[in-house]
């Protein structure tokens, strides 16, 4: 199951969105509206974390430090 993040589309000036988070798999369709209130939703990309684990590529151009 993934995790998506949705938000409101303001239906009025000044009005904020609000953003909720959703588990669903990846082959259900998108929302369209938001399950407690009824309004229009849409998806909003996220990025995900990269993790890196040893010597990163950038330590390695530094020269090597003697003494």
């Amino acid at each position: 199951m993934a995790t998506y993040v949705y938000e409101t589309i303001p239906q009025k000036p000044g009005e904020k969105p609000r953003q909720f988070e959703v588990q669903q798999s990846m082959k259900d369709p998108a929302l369209t509206h938001c399950p407690t209130t009824g309004k229009p939703v849409r998806r909003v990309l996220v990025g995900g974390s990269i993790i890196t684990r040893g010597t990163s590529i950038l330590s390695m151009n530094r020269p090597k430090k003697r003494g």
